[in-house]
């Protein structure tokens, strides 16, 4: 008896529960309708617009998810399932490179990114799964808010908007959607109008262009189209090597001065730096040329903003009240200095690594060397002392303000 086939719907959202509840659409605050349509995939055509986004992507794919709990003032990074999910593999089919290139490519072309929490039957997390639908609705039952998704081949599926991870930019005129990106449809039609032109512009220079004079005494209509169709079909063709015709005496060529109009290479700069501005990237960040002040400048106005809001969402999303209380949180780094130059790195390790600051193991991460047994100890300086006690030092007079070893200088 043959296997039966399942979906790839049915995998993913197997365990998810059949609507066997009654659902009303949300009445949103804006007054807008409770409905997103998915918007980008025609902007993605964009070579420009792809390169742009593609930046942002594998640039913040390399961002380091991390399991953390805060206790006091410890904080101790968790070695849990989750931390596994986040870090290694999210879902049997992608691993977590992979699936953060694919949420913030989303995010980025469509201004909204969301991710459906698989869970067993304990509530426990164990996938997660980018969601790419033809559209979403947003539903009230019971106080509760959930979320329809229905996808190009016709499947639908109702999860609980508390199992769905949801990032946005934009974030404006809708009480929980992002704005599509529609705001770009002027540039991009530039620039395909611009790169119709010069293809365009192209095809005319390679053909020869002129008016065919027949010298002879008056032809019938039909013998002056004959000619030129003869002449067109043998020398004006674009495989017409070496771009050279033949006639008799009893016709001349006049040719005409055709000069096809491009737009000049400031303009071109101008309209990919609109592209390159909407999205928050530069020409350095995308070819990978750039210094370790524009790599920082990039961290901070396009990766560090989505990295908190990953964090605060996947916190909010992947433990119970009960676990935030406790202190569990997600968060989301990068070492920004293995960008830097390498007397930055030099100049890093020999300040703070006699403060106690770094351990061996974090100086050899800084420099992208593999940690050595026994690394995480810190090493301190003896050419430092407290503060308070620099002054007893010097003048030999403890008095009544000495302090005693045993607790810290209020």
């Amino acid at each position: 008896m043959a296997s039966e086939r399942r979906s790839l719907f049915d995998i993913i959202f197997g365990r998810t529960k059949k609507d066997t509840q009654d659902y009303t659409n949300l009445k949103l605050l804006s007054g807008y309708q409770p409905i997103f349509t998915m918007f980008g995939d025609n902007a993605y055509a964009s070579d420009i617009v792809r390169a742009a986004v593609d930046a942002i992507a594998r640039n913040g794919a390399k961002l380091k998810p991390k399991h953390i709990r805060k206790t006091g003032r410890d904080i101790i990074q968790q070695n849990s399932n989750i931390q596994y999910l986040l870090e290694t593999r999210p879902n049997i089919y992608m691993d977590a490179y992979t699936f953060y290139y694919r949420v913030l490519t989303e995010l980025f072309m469509r201004n909204n990114s969301f991710i459906f929490i698989d869970k067993d039957a304990a509530g426990t997390p164990i996938g997660l799964y980018p969601i790419s639908s033809a559209n979403l609705e947003l539903l009230e039952s019971k106080n509760e808010i959930y979320a329809r998704f229905k996808f190009y081949g016709g499947e639908q599926v109702t999860i609980p908007y508390t199992n769905i991870v949801h990032l946005r930019r934009f974030f404006f005129d809708s009480d929980f959607y992002g704005a599509s990106n529609k705001a770009l449809i002027p540039t991009l039609e530039l620039i395909n109008t611009t790169n119709q032109g010069i293809v365009n512009a192209i095809k005319t220079s390679a053909n020869m262009r002129g008016i065919l004079k027949f010298t002879q005494a008056m032809l019938k209509p039909e013998d002056i189209k004959r000619e030129r169709d003869r002449f067109v079909t043998e020398y004006m063709a674009i495989d017409n090597n070496g771009g050279i015709g033949a006639i008799d005496a009893k016709a001349e060529f006049i040719p005409l001065d055709s000069k096809p109009q491009i737009v000049d290479k400031d303009t071109m700069a101008h309209i990919k730096q609109s592209v390159y501005d909407y999205f928050g990237v530069s020409e350095p960040i995308i070819t990978s040329n750039y210094t370790e002040e524009q790599w920082n400048a990039f961290y901070e106005s396009t990766l560090e903003p989505v990295a908190v809001q990953m964090g605060l969402e996947f916190t909010a999303k992947l433990f119970t009240e009960r676990e935030i209380g406790f202190g569990n949180q997600i968060i989301f780094e990068s070492s920004r200095l293995q960008y830097a130059s390498a007397t930055t790195k030099s100049n890093l390790i020999t300040n703070l690594m006699g403060l106690a600051v770094l351990s061996v193991n974090e100086a050899r991460e800084i420099l992208n060397l593999a940690p050595v047994e026994g690394g995480d100890v810190r090493y301190q300086s003896l050419n430092f002392i407290n503060a308070v006690r620099a002054e007893q030092y010097q003048t030999g007079n403890g008095g009544e303000e000495s302090v005693s070893e045993d607790r810290e200088p209020t």
